[in-house]
């Protein structure tokens, strides 16, 4: 199909084992996807993105769309950062509506929705608030990008990064 990969220029062993190796007959591509009552496939995000909390493997989208669906909120990112006990810890960052000013109160209320949809197992660990989130020209979520400013850590490759100020706001919002 169109978005299909169909080899690597004179590398056929490694693109089969890239794409073609895990499962029989099934191209493994390193997307999660859901399917919906009419069939239809939606792309969720990259199964690398996957956060361990206590042994609960969960995607981001799914602590982002809880956000994104609150009235309050424009978008959201949620990364897994390192804990002691229970391996990583979800922080989700949230890009509030015009108008809408950030409170405790809110933060609090988004934290709640969280819990009572995956669980008090789930809860962040914080969620901060943001002007922007570190997007590509493409317009994806840089998740990889906000994990490093957000543990002070070197950003690594930024070239695709539209807004590089994106960054700062990230790393103030700590």
């Amino acid at each position: 199909w169109i978005g299909m990969t169909r080899g690597f220029w004179g590398e056929d062993d490694r693109y089969h084992d890239a794409y073609w190796s895990r499962f029989e007959d099934v191209w493994g591509h390193g997307d999660f996807a859901a399917i919906d009552e009419d069939g239809l496939w939606y792309i969720l995000g990259r199964s690398d993105d996957t956060i361990n909390v206590a042994g609960k493997r969960l995607g981001p989208a799914e602590i982002e769309a809880l956000l994104n669906a609150h009235e309050a909120v424009a978008e959201s990112a949620a990364i897994g950062v390192p804990h002691d006990v229970k391996g990583s810890e979800i922080v989700a960052f949230a890009v509030l509506e015009p108008g809408v000013d950030e409170s405790n109160a809110l933060r609090e209320e988004l934290m709640q929705v969280v819990v009572d949809e995956m669980g008090k197992p789930l809860k962040p660990r914080e969620i901060l608030f943001a002007d922007a989130l570190p997007k590509t020209r493409n317009a994806k979520v840089m998740r990889r990008v906000i994990q490093s400013a957000y543990l002070g850590e070197d950003l690594g490759d930024t070239s695709s990064l539209e807004d590089p100020s994106t960054i700062e706001a990230i790393r103030e919002a700590r």
